[in-house]
């Protein structure tokens, strides 16, 4: 039984491992994410100048191990098997936590994440020894917790939030009041100073405020202290000199510098603040195996060790550090948690990855109407001057080309930094393992606001977003506390048997999210899903969208045969299938929709008529997706309500019109996939004949009601899939006649040009 504590500190070690790769990439995002949205700096030289700054970080970083070892719980109030299992608890119960949340794509955080892993799992075992002892009741739970430490840490950690948004915002607002977003000129003039203060804010606060948690800062103590104010003028002329050489040397901006070691800084300081995440734990077990083995291997011996200042090793801060290197560079993960972030703080309008809730909205509301009740207080004139300097560039973009272009500019990459940097810096001089998720997350939203990037048009997809997220970081503390607290009781009831079942379980569901993120990760482009056009004649938008019409013909022809398969054999899930095809299929449709804005704004005068021949063609698509989704409900709707099948002769006739359908679909697909656009004057003149056999059938219906029929709801439905039908029918024919009636091939395409004038 003694052995299993040897096998369990094994088995904390790999998980240590693991947990360190999965933080990373959760966390590596957080310092990157400045850099990639400005498109500053290629990717190769953001992640040399980040890796460097991790690995510096870790080096820093033992400082902050004491919070693993006696900042949530006392210690001496638990015997050396006990303290095992919490860590043991710990490490499974944090790696699945943050696994879950990256696979999602959230940013997660690390730090409450093991906070609340080992609040909870101490709470248990707590109660635990209380409910076997019978001198103890609940009011004694306050001895063996922290309470005072693991409130300021919690209290640390939700305040940090609050004040990186409010400052975030604050400096991002007087930074575009001076600069503006053409800031190129006044960059000109007064760069160097903004390079000069930046760069001093995040050297000082960095490199010696956040030295103070470490153990060298003994050896620098005597010069640091007293002579702050020295080291600040001294850097701030050092880094104005270095701005002023870089911008003669380089002839660009002094904001590169700015990013570069901002990036730098805040990975050193991420690394220094986190690294107690993933190996906090694991060497406090160390430390309590080894005591356990000079102790003379006494089971129920006191852990008041922990209670001592124990050096780290640095041979294990350089493993640490190197693991979380080659994670940054090799993590697939990293990148679905950077999409999330970028795509809330991106100043153009962007595909919106959430969907706006009551919440968002009521937000959204009233901030309007409390900012138009502050603006009777601010003058015009000073209300013009602040407009005039908030005033966006002009730029009509595609939502995909706003994809591929910088989130945002240099002058907010340069706050993210700078105000992120500062503010973990100065909690981890005081040794306040605040959340770096938390900080540059809620940085970077505070100066989306101030930059105004949560326009009219994107605000309620972007607040919806921001309280997805935040309320992912409560579902964090209050998932971690109750499922680190589930298994150490588990554990604790029978450590020999649930520990294996736990590592297999633990290591099972790290595989399949891997390989699920892996399939999504790699899902380029569907071959059926719809494309934006990109043309500015008629005859470049004929041959630009034929795509598109063979795509949506030849789902549109599936989806309708699956509704009338699934109504013949009452297959309920294949309908529920289906739905789920149609929704796909008018999102498509609808987004091509959101995309007439900037088409036609890339037009000339001379090339409406291609925009009128756009317009057309989508509103006919849509009313051909939308005669397919309601198809596809009632049909859906009909067997999950369990109503009565429809008669052989109707399944019979709804064949007969498939199959006029299919056919008439397919040659249509077939033309368009070759271009042979001359086809489509054969396809339309089959449309008497297929709307007269929809027609014969409504008739037989009607003789059929009269006399025979006798259930409302198969009437209802099937003069409901006929009618559709026809309307179906309807917009495809009038799709296709307008390809036939705008077509001409003696016309030679014309393109918007894409280069940069």
């Amino acid at each position: 039984m003694d052995n299993i504590y040897l096998l369990m500190l094994i088995a904390i070690t790999v998980l240590a491992i693991v947990d360190i790769v999965v933080g990373v990439s959760n966390d590596a995002i957080n310092f990157l994410n400045s850099a990639i949205g400005s498109k500053a700096l290629s990717m190769r030289t953001i992640m040399i100048i980040a890796s460097l700054g991790i690995f510096i970080g870790a080096v820093f970083s033992s400082g902050m191990m004491e919070v693993a070892r006696k900042g949530i719980f006392v210690p001496a109030q638990f015997e050396f098997g006990e303290i095992m299992l919490i860590f043991m608890a710990v490490m499974i119960t944090d790696i699945l936590l943050l696994d879950f949340f990256n696979t999602l794509g959230l940013p997660t955080s690390t730090t409450v994440s093991i906070v609340f892993n080992l609040l909870g799992a101490a709470v248990v075992m707590s109660l635990i020894k209380i409910s076997q002892s019978e001198t103890e009741s609940l009011a004694d739970l306050g001895k063996y917790i922290a309470t005072d430490t693991a409130l300021t840490i919690i209290s640390g950690i939700l305040l940090s939030v609050i004040i990186a948004f409010t400052v975030g915002a604050l400096v991002q607002w007087i930074s575009r009041l001076i600069f503006t977003f053409n800031y190129e000129q006044k960059i000109k003039n007064f760069g160097i100073v903004f390079g000069g203060v930046a760069l001093t804010a995040i050297t000082y606060f960095i490199f010696l405020k956040g030295l103070k948690g470490t153990p060298y800062y003994k050896e620098m103590k005597s010069v640091v202290e007293g002579n702050e104010v020295y080291i600040i003028l001294g850097s701030f002329v050092f880094w104005t000199l270095f701005s002023f050489i870089f911008e003669k040397l380089t002839k660009r901006t002094s904001l590169l510098a700015v990013i570069a070691v901002g990036t730098f800084g805040l990975a050193l300081a991420f690394s220094g603040n986190d690294l107690v995440n993933f190996i906090g734990v694991p060497m406090a077990a160390y430390h309590s195996y080894e005591a356990w083995v000079l102790g003379g291997m006494d089971v129920s011996m006191s852990m008041s060790v922990l209670d001592k200042k124990v050096p780290a090793e640095p041979y294990l801060l350089f493993i640490a550090g190197a693991i979380m290197v080659l994670t940054l560079w090799f993590s697939k993960k990293a990148k679905s948690v950077a999409e999330t972030e970028l795509s809330l703080s991106r100043q153009s309008d962007t595909h919106d990855k959430f969907e706006p809730n009551r919440l968002s909205r009521a937000i959204v509301k009233g901030s309007s109407q409390l900012s138009s009740y502050f603006g009777v207080l601010v003058p015009k004139s000073l209300q013009g001057k602040i407009n005039n300097s908030f005033e966006k560039p002009q730029s009509i973009m595609t939502k995909d080309q706003s994809i591929d272009a910088p989130a945002f500019d240099m002058i907010r990459a340069s706050v993210n930094l700078m105000v992120a940097g500062v503010l973990i810096a100065i909690a981890t001089s005081f040794k306040l393992p605040l959340s770096t998720t938390y900080v540059t997350f809620m940085v970077a939203m505070g100066t989306s606001l101030a930059d105004r990037a949560w326009g009219r048009e994107s605000a309620v997809y972007r607040v919806a977003g921001v309280l997805n997220v935040i309320g992912g970081w409560f579902g964090t503390a209050l998932g971690a506390f109750i499922a680190a607290g589930i298994v150490v009781f588990l554990i604790n009831w029978n450590p020999s048997v649930i520990i294996p079942i736990l590592l297999l379980l633990t290591a099972f569901l790290l595989y399949r999210n891997y390989v699920s993120h892996k399939k999504s990760s790699n899902k380029t482009a569907e071959e059926d899903s719809l494309k934006e056009t990109g043309s500015s004649s008629v005859q470049g938008v004929i041959l630009e969208s034929a795509d598109n019409i063979s795509n949506v013909v030849k789902r549109g022809n599936k989806i309708y045969t699956n509704a009338v398969n699934g109504l013949a054999k009452q297959d309920l899930s294949l309908l529920k299938k289906n739905r789920k095809q149609v929704d796909k299929l008018s999102k498509e449709v609808d987004s091509l929709r959101d995309n007439i804005f900037y088409f036609i704004k890339n037009l000339d005068e001379t090339s409406l008529r291609a925009s009128s021949f756009y317009i057309n063609i989508l509103g006919y698509l849509e009313d051909m997706t939308q005669s397919l989704e309601y198809i596809s409900k009632v049909s859906h709707k009909h067997i999950n309500n369990n109503h009565k099948k429809l008669k052989f002769s109707q399944i019979k006739e709804l064949k007969e019109i498939d199959v006029a359908l299919e056919t008439l679909f397919n040659d249509t697909k077939v033309a368009f996939e070759s271009h042979s656009f001359e086809q489509i004057g054969s396809i339309i003149s089959r449309k008497k004949e297929v709307l007269d056999l929809v027609t014969d059938k409504i008739v037989k219906q009607v003789a059929r009601t009269r006399t025979e029929e006798s259930s409302p709801k198969n009437t209802t439905l099937y003069f409901g899939l006929l009618l559709e039908t026809k309307d179906l029918l309807t917009a495809t024919m009038n799709l296709l006649e307008e390809y036939y009636n705008s077509h001409d091939s003696s016309v030679e395409p014309a393109t918007i040009s894409t280069d940069d004038e």
